[in-house]
């Protein structure tokens, strides 16, 4: 029969702290209809800044993940114009969404001509940027870019951590937390749980030791 300890007392879940919780997760990913039916069912008094921007996010998301990364990259400026002049590299990645767009609809001569006006500036400031305009421009001598050793370029895992970064720098713009509550939750639990393991295994290294020696416990924590 195995050995357990006895659990004399249970953590207590605060009710308030878990609506928190799921309410920052709907705000964070704009779902506007989805939180405030949350608000009203649960009670909980609107945050101020709940529906602030809340619908602009949207449309920019929504635009940036459809195919219509120039609008998205308006409404950012309408919405505050200096988030993408003081972001070089978010306005560089969004525009290389555009670029992509242009290459999978396979407007070739339209997706060069925007490489040169739109990209290539960027080339003289940092060689970070040609290296990227390489990459990109490799889908153009493709006929079907996903045979394009840089086919994750045109990829939906590119374009949402692209739209994922636009997101937090507009939250962080307007002095809100750029990750969820939930994500800051499953962040610290994942750091306890390695935490945990590590002091686990040397305590077995120790019992190891301390039972068959030293020499054995080598060969089992080294193979």
């Amino acid at each position: 029969m195995p050995f357990l300890l006895p659990l004399k007392s249970k953590l207590a879940i605060n009710e308030n702290d878990v609506n928190n919780i799921i309410l920052s997760y709907l705000i964070h990913n704009c779902y506007k209809e989805s939180s405030e039916s949350f608000i009203s069912c649960t009670g909980m008094k609107q945050p101020a800044d709940h529906l602030e921007n809340m619908e602009k996010r949207k449309r920019i998301f929504h635009h940036a993940l459809e195919g219509n990364v120039l609008k998205a990259i308006e409404l950012t400026g309408q919405l505050a114009q200096d988030i993408l002049e003081n972001n070089n590299d978010l306005l560089f990645d969004l525009l290389s969404l555009h670029f992509v767009d242009l290459v999978c609809s396979k407007k070739w001569t339209e997706a060069l001509e925007f490489a040169q006006t739109k990209l290539s500036p960027y080339s003289v400031k940092e060689q970070k940027y040609m290296d990227k305009i390489e990459g990109f421009m490799s889908l153009l001598a493709y006929e079907n870019p996903v045979e394009c050793p840089m086919f994750h370029l045109i990829g939906l895992d590119y374009r949402q951590q692209v739209v994922d970064s636009l997101n937090q720098t507009i939250l962080a713009h307007f002095n809100l937390p750029i990750h969820t509550a939930m994500e800051r939750l499953i962040q610290q639990t994942s750091v306890v749980r390695q935490c945990l393991s590590q002091e686990v295994r040397q305590l077995i290294i120790f019992l190891f030791q301390f039972v068959f020696g030293g020499s054995i416990c080598w060969l089992f924590f080294t193979e």
